[in-house]
Parts: C-alpha cells; sequence; structure tokens
C-alpha cells in the first residue's frame, strides 16, 4: 500500500476504546488490546467517543475474544504495558502509572471496580465536568496550543507549540540557543525532503510539518501497537494479523463457539473488518502504518468519514430505519429507572436534538447530520499558522521560505533558553 495522523480520555494505550459485549453504549470497535492506565491527559477515541471522566482518567482496552478468554482462565499474565515510542527530536519523558508495577492481588480488584464504575456510567446522569452529550461522540480538534498568540509582545510560545508540537517546544526551551538554531536548520531540511525537495519550504510543506506534529501522539500509540499487529514482522499489518491479534484464532466456523454473545461478537468483527478495507485504500489487504493509523483513528482522515458515520448510525439506530430519532440520541446517554422523572439536563438535550442537531427540522437525524454533528467543520488550524509563519518570515515576499530566512527569525519558530528567559522578562515587566 502506498504510504499515505486533545478531547478527553486517556493518553498512552493504542487501539480503540472498546466495551464488552452488552456493556452500555459507545465504541464497538474490538480492535484494541487491554489494559489499565492511570494518567491525567486526554486520549482521543474513533469517532471523537470517550468515557466520561472519573476525576484521575481510567481507560480499559480490551484484549478481544482470544486473549480474553486466556486471561479469564489464568493463562495469560498481565495485560501488556504500552510505552510511546517517539519520533520527536528527544523522546518526551511521561509519567504513568504502569500496570505491571502493581502485584496481581491488586491491579485484578481494581479492574473490576473500574468495569463497576464504566457500568455505571452509562446509566444516571452523567458529571458535570463531561459536557453536553453530544461531546461524547464530537471529534472536536484540539487547540495548536493553549498558550496566547502574543507576538506583539515577544511571547512566542503559541508558535513554539503549533510548529514543534507542546511536549518537544518544552525540549528546546532547556537548550542553548546554538543548538536550539541547529536543530531547527535539521527540521527544515526535513521539511523541504517531505515535500518536493527543491531547497525551499513552500506553504503546503509547512502545513504538512504543523499537522505532522500535532499529530505525534496518534502516531506514537500506533508505533506502540504496531509488533503486536505485524506478527510475521514483515512491515505490514494484514487483515487476517489483525483479527487474530484481536479476537483470537478460530478455526473456519468455529468463531466465537466457547465465548457468550457470539452473535454481538460476530457483529463486532464483521465491523472491524468493513473498517479495514476502507482504511486499506489500495485494496490487498495489507495495511501500511499510515492505513492502520487510519484504521485506529479514522476521525483524523477525510477519507473513512463516512465509516465514522456509518458506525455512529449503527450504534444509535435502535429501529433499524436508517435515521437517529429524539429517543435514540437521548437512549444513547441516558438510560431512566422505573418511576424515575427525566431530569431537566435531558430536557435540555431533547432542545440541542431538535435545534441544532436536526439541521432540516424533520424530526430526525440522516447520515449527513450525523456527520455535522460527530465531525463539525472546523478552521484549518495549521494552515493558519503556516500562513502566520510564512508572513512573518519571507523577508523578500516571494511566498517561500528558504532555510536562511527561517533561521533569521529562528525564535519564533523553536525556543531556547534565551528566549525561554526573554519571555519570562517581558511577562514579570508586564506585570510591574
Amino acid at each position: 500500500m502506498p504510504a499515505g495522523s486533545c478531547s478527553s480520555g486517556i493518553r498512552g494505550s493504542p487501539g480503540p476504546h472498546t466495551r464488552l459485549p452488552g456493556e452500555g453504549a459507545g465504541r464497538t470497535s474490538g480492535a484494541a488490546l487491554f489494559s489499565v492506565d492511570v494518567a491525567w491527559g486526554a486520549r482521543r477515541q474513533p469517532g471523537g467517543h470517550r468515557p466520561r471522566p472519573l476525576g484521575v482518567l481510567l481507560s480499559v482496552h480490551w484484549l478481544g475474544a482470544g486473549p480474553l478468554r486466556r486471561w479469564r482462565r489464568g493463562l495469560a499474565g498481565p495485560p501488556p504495558n504500552w510505552a510511546s515510542f517517539s519520533e520527536t527530536v528527544e523522546p518526551p519523558i511521561k509519567s504513568e502509572v504502569k500496570l505491571d508495577k502493581l502485584g496481581p492481588m491488586m491491579w485484578r480488584p481494581s479492574l473490576l471496580l473500574l468495569l463497576l464504575l464504566l457500568r455505571r456510567g452509562t446509566q444516571g446522569k452523567p458529571s458535570p465536568d463531561a459536557g453536553p452529550h453530544g461531546q461524547g461522540r464530537v471529534h472536536q480538534t484540539a487547540p495548536l496550543s493553549e498558550a496566547p498568540h502574543d507576538d506583539a509582545h515577544g511571547n512566542f510560545q503559541y508558535d513554539h507549540e503549533a510548529f514543534l508540537g507542546r511536549e518537544v517546544a518544552k525540549e528546546f526551551d532547556q537548550l542553548s540557543p546554538e543548538e536550539s538554531r541547529a536543530r531547527l536548520g535539521r527540521i527544515v531540511d526535513r521539511m523541504d525532503r517531505a515535500g518536493d525537495g527543491d531547497g525551499w519550504v513552500s506553504l503546503a510543506e509547512l502545513r504538512a510539518w504543523i499537522s505532522h506534529t500535532q499529530q505525534r501522539h496518534i502516531r506514537d500509540s500506533v508505533s506502540a501497537a504496531w509488533n503486536t499487529y505485524d506478527t510475521d514482522r514483515d512491515g505490514r499489518v494484514g487483515w487476517e494479523e489483525l483479527r487474530n491479534a484481536t479476537y483470537g484464532h478460530y478455526a473456519p466456523g468455529e468463531e466465537f463457539h466457547d465465548v457468550e454473545d457470539a452473535e454481538t461478537y460476530k457483529k463486532m468483527l464483521a465491523r472491524d473488518e468493513r473498517r479495514f478495507r476502507v482504511a486499506d485504500q489500495d485494496g490487498d489487504s495489507m495495511a501500511t502504518r499510515e492505513e492502520l493509523t487510519a484504521f485506529l483513528h479514522p476521525e483524523e482522515f477525510p477519507h473513512m468519514r463516512d465509516i465514522v458515520i456509518a458506525e455512529t448510525l449503527e450504534d444509535l439506530d435502535k429501529n433499524k430505519d436508517g435515521y437517529v430519532q429524539v429517543d435514540e440520541y437521548i437512549a444513547d446517554l441516558y438510560s431512566a429507572e422505573p418511576g424515575e422523572e427525566e431530569p431537566a439536563w435531558v430536557q435540555t438535550e431533547r432542545e440541542q436534538f431538535r435545534d441544532f442537531r436536526d439541521l432540516n427540522k424533520d424530526g430526525r437525524l440522516d447520515g449527513s447530520e450525523v456527520g455535522h454533528w460527530v465531525l463539525p467543520p472546523a478552521q484549518d488550524q495549521p494552515l493558519v499558522e503556516a500562513n502566520h509563519l510564512l508572513h512573518e518570515s519571507d523577508t523578500d515576499k516571494d511566498g517561500r521560505l528558504s532555510k536562511a530566512e527561517i533561521l533569521s527569525n529562528w525564535n519564533m519558530f523553536v525556543g531556547s533558553q534565551a528566549t525561554n528567559y526573554g519571555e519570562d522578562l517581558t511577562r514579570h515587566h508586564d506585570e510591574l
């Protein structure tokens, strides 16, 4: 195949977030491994779905039918511990509570407690921090940086984080000006090589680089999972490899004969295969890293948009009429107890459905409306920032950047000990 990617969730574990059969509503793709991480932060899920916050965020990623059976029988050790592989200039330092640091008597009870918490999370009122119902499924593009865009006062932190990514920007802040400029020079060469290699950095090449750095965490998670799926180590992941690694090995005609609710598992398998075929753009049944990334994170790829919409419709459309009715929409987040009065926040969600989701006002959501909801149009932030950097650095106004132009304006692109100190002085002066 030709090689061609934070909202709430958990960072650091690869693969889609998957519920066990019968466990509430949400993502149903089975292509994930089982891990329990405790971390402050966020991890996006395919389709923009995410678990509701539980204070300190925890995530459960399912091994799949085969490994899950072995785990239940006590034949498998603790679930694998995923450590992100970084392709940054300097590998970032991560602090996580790893499962293999806990004894088996500690993580098994914790896992049971977590499953109970997640099951309860599918009923009743969600956490106030969870936001509106729609936010649980909506893929919101994260800002390039949380820092103010304040170039006029000599604060280029926004530009640094947009150009490098937040973790790498922190690393550059610890470098000497000389080392920071040297590394920027190597990045410029890399940007040009990734484009047309003509010795100049175009707007398109600059935008592509910014997009690349902002999606680094996604590629890291795929890299961490790669060897689990690429079992024959040929540098590609075939559908058979992915299926077997996720669901276990079965003889033909015996799929899921030894698990409860086999039909649900079969539907999950068919759904994963359909998504794989869409991600497999050249149709050879073998996924490159880019194509596996599209499978695991379809919301990041325009050509996967239709599959995200189709899966969301399937999750919500209980009567199978091809639409999401308001009661189906509400049922995805709220399950009333017998005799319970519908809370005010549910009434608010009904109004949201009527006023903002149902664009053509026919009382239901079709595929187009579901797409507008879960994958809303967003500003091309990398393009906006690329235009800004080009405008500020293109001294000869020829619409492209030379290496010399970028290095002469290096402190806008990257930080160093000196620029970090200068920004501190500026902030101190403004406070006086």
